[in-house]
């Protein structure tokens, strides 16, 4: 975990930049609400007043939601209908929601209000920007969510503790990323510890503050700041295999991308070949007594899978923004003042790209596995001992840290399955097509996690390949990720616990150690392609 970042986040009218929803989401930045943007919602508020008196019945502000669109509600009873709503919506269920997921659905709710789209008054926008800041986190759970009609059930959870009711926890601004505390807090005591008071929801509020695809936006936008770092870690994985394997960087040569213009593909090609260049491992077998013609897939064909992953995530990113500029309500008060019902919450944009993005990290880590493998096996590791042991036959070496891998990546292939094909009408039949978008959301973070580790292996496997390639040492950019990984994990020798190990490189992995500690060496450091490149 970072620390908390100091430099405020500015939330207005326009969109959140994703580094913006990451450092309030997981770095505690705090939010400070745009004036003009607090203007606006009061103008779009006096609209939503105007409807209420009207005696025609106007759906959201004095009629009931869903199935129950239809049914007129009388001005005395619609603050008990707004509350009824958040409460009955509130219907979460198994483990709890990450806080960084949770922080990033009210931010990105919070962004949406400030668009003054949604009708509600600015005591709304400034109770949750409080919350934030006052690192109070809703209790949210994993199940409640199909992917429509907003993210339902986890934005009632933050709708109901800024009331005052349900649980939630609270993270303290000195240490926001320790782990959450075992006892729940009440909301209202949190609030009341923090000086914010209850809201008390007005007409339409309700539906404002639940109608949106901020969960798995969120999720989304985290996913691909942390893939950000994987793939280039991932990268630098493969360049290292490919070193102490004896493989070639013929095949990474820039003329040979440029006849097939993928954009990732170059971006990862020419990382490897910078990765390995200048390396005495890599110079030791290019001479004419080399007779080995080609390398194997896993290794040869590393940009072409690494280079389809960036470009995956360079959709999903182009998509991520796109909805970061959205403004998702329903109703929704136009920009010429009319308050319209839409569709606009239904999750398909997010969803696609989320199950897109499980198929293609499922893909990296499978080919992450063959290259750890190969290194394994004395009949095609061209020269190094059997799983890498010290003395083989007695020890095992590296054997079972392969299985661990295999097994991460056979579950991240089942994570791949999609989502988003996957409908479950609700609502009688009134919401008949759903997205799954939240579903694929928490499969997808699980996925990343996977893919972390598996790089994590490779590197730990690789690195013990290099050292035993001695008196021949890697080059600049290898060798410095091969020092990183020393600092954490012994060289080779004689077997020892190995779990310890294989937490503490796939850490470095996860928390962009590799990747920075390699970046001065790569043209591409990071992830991002180019969208019209």
């Amino acid at each position: 975990m970072t620390a908390p970042r100091s430099i405020p986040v500015s939330v207005g009218t326009g969109p959140l930049a994703p580094d913006d929803v990451v450092a309030v989401a997981r770095y505690f930045a705090p939010v400070v609400i745009d004036p003009a943007a607090l203007a606006e919602v009061e103008a779009s508020r006096a609209l939503i007043v105007a409807l209420a008196d009207d005696v025609e019945p106007h759906y959201g502000i004095s009629t009931g939601f869903g199935a129950l669109a239809t049914t007129f509600i009388a001005e005395d009873r619609r603050a008990q209908l707004q509350r009824s709503l958040i409460r009955s919506h509130a219907a979460g269920t198994g483990a709890e929601v990450e806080a960084e997921v949770v922080r990033a659905l009210m931010l990105l709710r919070l962004s949406t209000l400030c668009t003054g789209r949604t009708g509600v008054r600015p005591v709304v926008v400034e109770t949750y920007a409080a919350m934030l800041n006052a690192g109070i986190t809703p209790i949210v759970r994993e199940y409640g969510s199909l992917g429509c009609s907003g993210d339902l059930a986890p934005l009632s959870h933050i709708a109901l503790a800024a009331m005052g009711e349900g649980t939630v926890r609270v993270h303290a601004a000195e240490a926001p990323g320790a782990s959450m505390p075992a006892v729940e807090i009440a909301a209202v005591e949190a609030l009341a510890a923090a000086g914010i008071a209850p809201l008390e929801l007005a007409e339409k509020e309700g539906l404002a503050l639940i109608n949106g695809t901020d969960g798995m936006l969120g999720m989304l936008v985290l996913a691909l700041h942390d893939l950000d770092r994987l793939i280039v870690s991932a990268d630098v994985a493969a360049a290292m295999s490919v070193e102490s394997q004896l493989g070639t960087d013929a095949v990474f040569a820039a003329d040979l991308q440029r006849l097939r213009p993928q954009v990732g593909q170059a971006l990862s090609a020419a990382n490897m070949l910078a990765a390995l260049a200048e390396s005495p491992v890599v110079a030791s077998h290019k001479g004419p007594e080399c007779t080995r013609v080609q390398d194997a897939y896993s290794l040869r064909c590393s940009p072409q899978v690494h280079g389809a992953v960036r470009d995956t995530a360079a959709h999903a990113r182009m998509i991520a923004e796109r909805e970061l500029a959205s403004a998702i309500d329903n109703p929704v008060v136009t920009l010429d003042g009319r308050v319209e019902s839409n569709g606009n919450f239904h999750g398909a944009p997010v969803a696609y790209v989320l199950d897109f993005l499980a198929i293609a990290v499922a893909d990296l880590a499978s080919v992450a596995e063959r290259r750890t493998d190969r290194a394994l096996d004395k009949a095609r590791s061209n020269g190094l001992p059997p799983f890498l042991a010290h003395e083989v036959g007695v020890d095992s070496g590296l054997m079972i840290a392969q299985y661990a891998s295999a097994g991460i990546v056979s579950e991240l292939k089942r994570l791949a399955a999609p989502a988003s094909v996957d409908s479950i009408p609700s609502s009688a039949m009134q919401e008949d097509h759903v997205s799954m978008g939240w579903a694929a959301a928490r499969k997808l973070r699980r996925s990343i996690d996977g893919l972390a580790r598996v790089i994590g292996i490779e590197i730990m496997t690789a690195a013990r390949a290099l050292d035993l390639r001695a008196p021949l040492v890697p080059g600049p950019a290898t060798g410095a990720v091969l020092a990183l990984v020393r600092t954490v994990v012994d060289g080779p020798g004689p077997d020892r616990f190995l779990s310890p190990e294989m937490e503490a490189v796939s850490t470095l992995v996860a928390e962009g150690r590799v990747a920075e500690v390699v970046a001065p060496f790569l043209p591409n450091p990071a992830a991002s392609t180019p969208q019209h490149a």
